[in-house]
């Protein structure tokens, strides 16, 4: 068998010299990958997927080591390589540069942190002979080491550790265990006191970098607070952000990191990234699989309250109510076609009964097609004997009334409806064109106990207990719900009103009669007829 050939050009050389030069060459390369976090990743970890939300996060991790800031915040969904790019890669990287300087990462648990403190541990031994990086004898505590140099690294969690460790780099990675953990004042205000009373105080005046991740359960949560003290860097505040929601949404979030316009996903790196329709399915499962409140906390980095702008969760428990002895008056379904960058049709059946409320029934809401949810209302509108279908005037309105007609007929045809079972009117309901005015009505009907639920309706109550007028979506069963409600009862839709807080329960004495008028004083200023 012939000798492996030598590379090309260094035939001539003794093995001395060879050996020089392929060390030289191996120095290049390491010194290659310095240029960032995510290329040092992908450099020597061949299971590093580089995506572009990577690449956009690893160029703000350089700037922050360049020191164009000090703070950064990054936010993502999860399991999209952001805590392993920030809390793992990074620190090692940054040890590569400044040998010398100390590390803390912390976390809400030990455990969490330990992983991470260990990543690094197994960096620095696998690869920090290129970068003149080694542990020092005889440091050989999982969360706290030191190196050759003098520099060293530790990884504790929240609330301890930190005491007589100098920081130069501080690595914040999931400062809250879950939404419990978030939502309990006493223990978001524990994190707060451990920034203010440790972390700050062990930061070094001459490199003092932190950069905080995190899921953004709550408005008031690490980075809420920090933003709301501290402010953004782009608006004269001190903190970068970088916010990467799973679906793009530049008309709430501002300019997408990535350039994205509305509706576009984000990528993964277990999806191709060309593979469009995959990364929009994905993220339209773990949309369908989350509670609101959720997908805006863990997929679009967007933390909405524990009530929503318009009604209590107090208030939904209180109007749910069997009504067994009410008498149906007039039965009726209602339909918001899915659309305007929302994937979820709203079909609600309900009736106005003999006590002049409107009971909702039925919740047959989904993602589906046209064909899908003009079916499935034809079908709760035969299973119910409703006498009237209605749809939004504004939107489809001509779509809507032919899809429902086709359903209709071909339910018949298949034997589903009997043939001479009359197809009920399909009336159109003129509803207001913002989400606020549309909704803010039937919030004060709610108030003033003219809706009630006939049992519990999950998703229906998460959506009314969560949805802000802030939110680009109108969802689905909110704005079928108002439908309804519009077409049994007219003039709950003669005014809008702007208005404090909602009390959290029907108002006394409102049952029966309309007091929309009246109630002004209530609710505030009328800004609409």
């Amino acid at each position: 068998m012939s000798a492996p050939a030598i590379p090309g050009g260094l035939e001539h050389l003794d093995d001395a010299e060879v050996y020089q030069q392929l060390q030289a060459a191996k120095r290049a390369a390491a010194r290659d990958l310095l240029v960032d976090p995510v290329t040092m990743a992908r450099g020597l970890d061949a299971h590093y997927r580089v995506r572009a939300h990577l690449r956009v996060i690893g160029q703000a991790l350089v700037e922050l080591e360049r020191g164009d800031y000090d703070r950064l915040m990054v936010f993502t969904p999860a399991q999209v390589g952001k805590s392993t790019t920030v809390a793992e890669w990074f620190p090692f990287w940054w040890l590569c540069l400044h040998g010398r300087d100390r590390v803390a990462v912390t976390s809400y648990s030990d455990d969490l942190a330990m992983r991470r403190g260990k990543a690094i541990r197994r960096y620095i031994s696998e690869f920090g002979d290129e970068y003149d990086l080694a542990l020092l004898a005889g440091s050989s505590a999982a969360q706290d080491y030191d190196t050759t140099a003098g520099g060293g690294v530790r990884s504790v969690s929240i609330g301890s550790g930190l005491t007589g460790f100098d920081v130069n780099l501080l690595v914040v990675d999931d400062p809250h265990k879950d939404r419990a953990d978030a939502e309990s004042p006493r223990l978001r205000e524990h994190v707060h006191e451990w920034w203010s009373s440790a972390a700050l105080k062990r930061l070094q005046p001459d490199r003092n970098a932190v950069v905080a991740i995190q899921t953004r359960w709550h408005p008031d949560d690490f980075s809420g607070r920090r933003l709301e003290e501290e402010g953004r860097l782009e608006e004269g505040g001190r903190w970068k952000v970088v916010h990467l929601p799973a679906i793009a949404n530049p008309t709430k979030f501002g300019p997408d990191p990535l350039g994205r316009q509305d509706g576009d996903p984000l990528p993964h790196p277990k999806i191709p990234t060309r593979d469009r329709p995959k990364l929009l399915a994905w993220w339209a499962d773990v949309k369908a699989t989350s509670t609101v409140r959720d997908w805006h906390s863990m997929a679009q980095g967007d933390p909405q309250p524990a009530e929503g702008a318009l009604v209590s969760r107090d208030l939904l428990r209180m109007i749910r109510d069997p009504g067994g002895s009410v008498v149906p008056q007039k039965i009726a379904v209602s339909v918001d076609p899915s659309g305007g960058g929302r994937d979820v049709a709203g079909v609600i059946g309900g009736f106005l009964g003999d006590d002049k409320r409107v009971w909702i029934t039925h919740d047959r809401s989904g993602a589906m097609s046209s064909a899908e949810w003009s079916t499935a209302a034809c079908l709760l509108a035969h299973e119910t004997n409703a006498s009237v279908i209605y749809v939004e005037w504004n939107f489809g309105r001509d779509m809507c009334v032919l899809a429902i007609r086709t359903s209709w007929e071909t339910l018949q045809d298949e034997g589903v409806i009997p043939k001479h079972v009359l197809m009920p009117l399909i009336d159109p309901v003129r509803a207001k064109q913002g989400k606020l005015l549309r909704a803010a009505p039937v919030a004060q009907q709610m108030v003033q106990d003219r809706v009630r639920l006939r049992g519990a309706f999950t998703d229906l109550e998460n959506e009314w207990a969560t949805w802000q007028d802030t939110d680009p979506d109108s969802p689905g069963r909110i704005d079928a719900s108002c439908v309804l409600v519009y077409g049994l009862i007219p003039e709950a839709n003669q005014g809008a009103i702007a208005h404090a807080p909602l009390p959290t329960a029907p108002q006394p004495g409102a049952g029966r009669v309309p007091q929309i008028a009246n109630s002004a004083s209530m609710y505030g200023r009328r800004i609409g007829k």
